[in-house]
């Protein structure tokens, strides 16, 4: 599989659409730290990351209906946790209403909201995007 850095930003809005995932806070300064997978023109899947001192969110996971149970969306978040701690990530952070089972699956834990950092709490997602009774979750890398 092809993951590529700085996937398009039509192509990023395009799939997380499709997926019923927000997109209305990205900026081209976000894409900074996005992936994607197949091609800019056939986005398959796409993840995000914002990146705080030693702190991150992972957000906008979403893969193409066609394409899912293939494993993509774990090798997405295989590799932005690789990318996160090249940067001195020592916990990554995300917000989920349906995909907990998912991410437990790969290390990550419920923790309260109240428990969150405050790079994490201050974000647009966790502060006004996400509903209030989205599961927090963390990996500590």
């Amino acid at each position: 599989m092809n993951i590529f850095h700085q996937p398009s930003e039509a192509s990023v809005r395009k799939l997380l659409r499709l997926a019923d995932l927000a997109s209305s806070d990205l900026t081209p300064a976000h894409l900074r730290h996005f992936f994607g997978c197949g091609t800019n023109e056939a986005l398959e899947g796409v993840i995000g990351l914002e990146l705080f001192d030693t702190v991150g969110l992972l957000r906008s996971l979403a893969v193409v209906s066609a394409r899912r149970k293939a494993g993509l969306g774990a090798q997405l978040v295989a590799h932005a946790e690789d990318y996160a701690r090249r940067h001195s990530i020592a916990a990554l952070y995300l917000l989920t209403v349906t995909a907990g089972d998912f991410f437990m699956q790969r290390g990550y834990k419920r923790t309260s909201r109240e428990d969150a950092p405050a790079a994490i709490r201050e974000t647009k997602e966790f502060c006004r995007i996400c509903p209030v009774g989205a599961a927090l979750m963390v990996k500590q890398l």
